[in-house]
């Protein structure tokens, strides 16, 4: 896949692959930090770890949503209207 404005994969960084599970040839970085990620629904398949406390925080580690290019245009979309 070409670098555009829409998709960039930096092998190079020391955190890559950052997902076990993740294609090399088609993993994009544009969205490293997921921008989805400060809402509890969003369009990944993020787990939940439950704390001592009970409190809950978001797990994103196995969710590859916004690293999938074809999903560039879903999370612009939801960025506009989130859940």
């Amino acid at each position: 896949m070409e670098f555009s404005s829409r998709y960039f994969c930096n092998t190079d960084c020391e955190y890559f692959p950052c997902h076990t599970g993740a294609t090399e040839k088609k993993f994009n970085c544009l969205f490293c930090y997921c921008p989805m990620h400060p809402y509890e629904h969003c369009l990944g398949a993020p787990s939940y770890l439950t704390l001592a406390d009970g409190t809950q925080i978001k797990d994103c580690s196995h969710c590859l949503f916004p690293h999938q290019p074809e999903h560039y245009d879903a999370i612009m979309e939801f960025l506009k209207n989130p859940l």
